[in-house]
């Protein structure tokens, strides 16, 4: 290789360079600015192509999507005076890049920092104002409007932030006061357990004393009914029994006797001593009784 080809191939490297040095591309997702010696020149580059001056401009990028903080938990008091832990998370995107920058150096740790220590005061601001039941469900959605509206107002006066949105991912209470509550709850419900069960007993009693009398009422009834069909039976079988006899006395009376001959002589193991000119046996005797 020639010594002139040398030189073209060094140039255009030396070219290279210097256009790498130069051009900067910023992309839709981010923003950023530009800087001439550690010092800010331009806040706000738009997304496409751009020059800088080579070793003296520096360009400084920073995410534009909406990020999160996620704040780790933080105990704070109520308006009745009881502590509770509460979890959150920040959603957040930078609107003043320059105000951004020079609050935070361009640090997103930084930043995150600082918002979740402003969250967390407005957050033990609103609680503080609350009960429990108006933070878990009453006026929960209020509550984060409000902390929204005043973390806007904060954020991007000093840091060049949007406050998109600050949520309660869970809300719990202390674990030095927890076991106690817990305690009462248990206490509560072992209570409300004995109420229902005793008014429970109480009801079966009733309900059991009123089903006995119904029964004896329907037992009484149906003895004296038994007891009047019976009747009426007797004195019509007595009737039928005395037209009969009336009819043919003879005829009634052998029949009483075949009636107790089958009585007397059911098992061929009785046993019985009479004597053979008896009544008993007048039938046996002859078909007529004399």
């Amino acid at each position: 290789m020639s010594n002139r080809s040398i030189v073209v191939l060094a140039i255009i490297g030396l070219v290279l360079i210097v256009l790498s040095n130069t051009l900067y591309i910023i992309k839709e997702t981010e923003r950023a600015v530009l800087l001439e010696f550690g010092r800010l020149v331009e806040s706000d580059i738009k997304p496409g192509l751009h020059i800088k001056k080579p070793l003296i401009n520096e360009v400084r990028k920073f995410d534009a999507r909406i990020l999160t903080v996620d704040a780790a938990p933080e105990e704070f008091l109520n308006a009745e005076k009881k502590g509770m832990s509460v979890d959150s998370f920040v959603k957040w995107r930078i609107i003043d890049v320059g105000k951004y920058y020079t609050a935070t150096n361009g640090e997103e740790v930084r930043a995150a920092r600082l918002i979740a220590q402003r969250a967390n005061e407005g957050l033990r601001n609103q609680f503080g104002k609350r009960t429990l039941h108006e933070v878990v469900s009453g006026e929960r959605d209020q509550l984060m409007h409000e902390l929204v509206d005043t973390l806007n107002k904060l954020t991007q006066g000093e840091l060049g932030v949007e406050i998109i949105d600050v949520r309660v991912k869970r809300i719990d209470l202390p674990d030095r006061v927890s076991g106690a509550v817990f305690d009462r709850m248990r206490t509560g419900r072992e209570r409300e357990a004995r109420e229902h069960r005793s008014k429970g007993i109480e009801q079966a009693e009733v309900i059991r004393a009123d089903a006995d009398r119904k029964r004896t009422v329907i037992e009484a009834e149906a003895y004296r009914d038994s007891e009047k069909i019976r009747g009426e039976g007797d004195a019509k079988a007595t009737a039928i029994y005395s037209s009969a006899y009336n009819r043919d006395p003879e005829f009634y009376s052998f029949v009483r006797s075949l009636t107790a001959y089958k009585a007397a002589f059911k098992d061929k193991g009785d046993m019985m001593i009479v004597d053979p000119e008896s009544d008993f046996f007048k039938y046996l005797k002859s078909s007529t009784a004399k």
